[in-house]
């Protein structure tokens, strides 16, 4: 069994004693941990297209003093 599956199970087990509220509060809380995920990645996914789109207006002779910084 993978450590992935033995945490699982170990969750599985604690889920299933408590009670419907607090499930209800777990449910919320992966929600959350799910959506800040995606936004993260849909950060990082619009700075790096912003990086090539911006590429020609930053690479340039004259701006080329500011690259040291």
């Amino acid at each position: 069994m993978s450590l992935q599956e033995k945490q699982a199970k170990s969750l599985l087990e604690k889920l299933l004693e408590l009670p419907a509220d607090r499930l209800a509060e777990v449910e919320d809380f992966i929600d959350f941990l799910r959506e800040r995920a995606h936004a993260r990645s849909m950060t990082s996914d619009f700075a790096r297209r912003s990086e090539e789109a911006l590429s020609e207006v930053w690479d340039n002779a004259d701006d080329a003093i500011y690259d040291d910084l």
